[in-house]
């Protein structure tokens, strides 16, 4: 296959004081309860003319061991709600998207889809849901559970709700709002359309009460990498965010993806991948090197050992830090996670130890250290080698991390070709080079008018 041409695409992903789980430890770092931080952070990506901000989202507070309470890394991924956060970051920005992460675990369809269709109307069309399905036991016990949900029944849950959102975004139709003030016909009734759903996990009649998005609906982002995670992507989501550690498992994961498309009518561009890579980058190697040494040095064996707990599924704190890791059991959480995480340690032969120093930063993604030269020849080589279409930026401490990108790599990137200079539109849609859907009703109606 030949080198593919093209621009790659980047979202700036927030996690408030920065990626690396001694961030906050830095006096540098942004507070995690200022909406100037979360604007002025939005601006610069904008500026940097990123595609997207990205936010995680978390419902629990993560204390790394009872007695420890004082003691912890990021309680989660930010300490507002990402829909309220976006809403109001969207009044002060103009081009760059606006992605929140919505659990279908935790979440109800038709809230969910009224909050980001309104999002989306808010920013002008530039809103984007990132579907989780979660799998925190902490989380768990908030939403009225025992105990986790199963990875099958998460998944299971996860595919009917994302038909049901996406049947309440296609509520109406484009011009269904004729707001005729002379005839007094507010809407045209031919152009709504009752969603009337019955399943398994949900009862939804519909319809929605907004109007169509300015961009068809929002951009749909999934995150997962397990075989039902995968599914789920290639079926429903035009964006998704992974985690693969060398080139060939990110050719591998986007061959197999993209692979999966055809079944479903989808064309390979309809589906965007776009894995994490957590950036740390200088004027010189050695000053990258630096920064990301002190970060290292700040880390707390309690902090790196529920980074592991996390990650992996299993508590080692029993365990001799300088030795290998156990063998895992199957986990009810992130198998895409375990597994690569799992992998990294045994391929590199690393120990307990070794292993949350090397995931203190990427919590398992990609981790790029070097000037923006060498950072923009991996990142190039990943696009241009079929392993991703483009890459989630992780900054290791924010603000300063993200400007550094904006600094060093992305000169280098524009200087070579493959990242833009302006946004190419308004919309999320047209910035991601995503067509705009129609809508299923009425496009049912036209293959049954002829």
């Amino acid at each position: 296959m030949a080198k593919r041409s093209g621009q790659l695409k980047l979202n700036a992903f927030h996690y408030v004081s920065g990626h690396h789980a001694a961030a906050w430890r830095r006096p540098e770092a942004s507070a995690d309860d200022r909406i100037e931080d979360y604007v002025a952070f939005a601006r610069l990506a904008e500026e940097g003319r990123f595609d997207a901000v990205f936010l995680a989202d978390s419902v629990d507070v993560r204390l790394l061991h009872p007695e420890g309470a004082a003691r912890k890394a990021h309680t989660g991924a930010t300490l507002f709600e990402p829909l309220t956060l976006l809403s109001a970051l969207s009044a002060h920005t103009s081009r760059i998207g606006l992605i929140g992460t919505a659990s279908t675990s935790f979440s109800d369809p038709y809230n969910l889809a009224r909050q980001f269709l309104s999002l989306d109307h808010l920013s002008g069309g530039r809103g984007g849901w990132n579907l989780v399905t979660s799998n925190d036991p902490e989380a768990a016990l908030n939403f009225g559970h025992a105990r986790p949900v199963p990875h099958a029944e998460r998944y299971a849950r996860a595919e009917e709700f994302v038909d049901v959102v996406l049947g309440l975004w296609d509520s109406f139709e484009d011009g269904a709002f004729r707001r005729d003030r002379d005839s007094g016909v507010y809407f045209d009734l031919d152009k709504l359309h009752v969603l009337d759903h019955q399943g398994a996990h949900f009862r939804v009649k519909g319809p929605l009460n907004a109007p169509r998005s300015p961009q068809g609906r929002p951009v749909v982002v999934q995150a997962g990498s397990s075989e039902p995670g995968k599914e789920l992507a290639a079926r429903t989501a035009e964006v998704i965010f992974t985690a693969q550690q060398t080139l060939a498992e990110a050719q591998a994961f986007y061959a197999d993806v993209k692979g999966r498309l055809g079944k479903y009518g989808r064309a390979p561009d309809e589906l965007k991948i776009l894995p994490g890579a957590f950036i740390v980058t200088g004027a010189t190697e050695s000053e990258a090197r630096e920064k990301f040494d002190e970060l290292q040095s700040l880390v707390h064996p309690d902090v790196g050992l529920e980074l592991l707990r996390v990650q992996l599924g299993i508590d080692l704190r029993g365990y001799d830090p300088d030795g290998p890791i156990p063998d895992l059991p199957d986990t009810a959480g992130g198998k895409g996670r375990q597994a690569l995480v799992a992998a990294l340690a045994r391929r590199e032969n690393l120990s307990i130890r070794e292993l949350y120093l090397r995931i203190a930063g990427a919590r398992g993604h990609w981790q790029l250290v070097g000037t923006g030269a060498q950072i923009a020849d991996q990142l190039e080589e990943r696009f241009v080698e079929y392993g991703a279409d483009g890459f989630n930026v992780m900054a290791p401490v924010i603000p300063g991390g993200l400007r550094d990108v904006i600094d060093h790599v992305l000169p280098e990137l524009r200087r070579r070709g493959p990242f833009r200079t302006e946004y190419e539109g308004r919309t999320l849609r047209e910035n991601l080079g995503l067509k705009r859907p129609e809508n299923r009703f009425a496009a049912r109606a036209a293959v049954a008018a002829e």
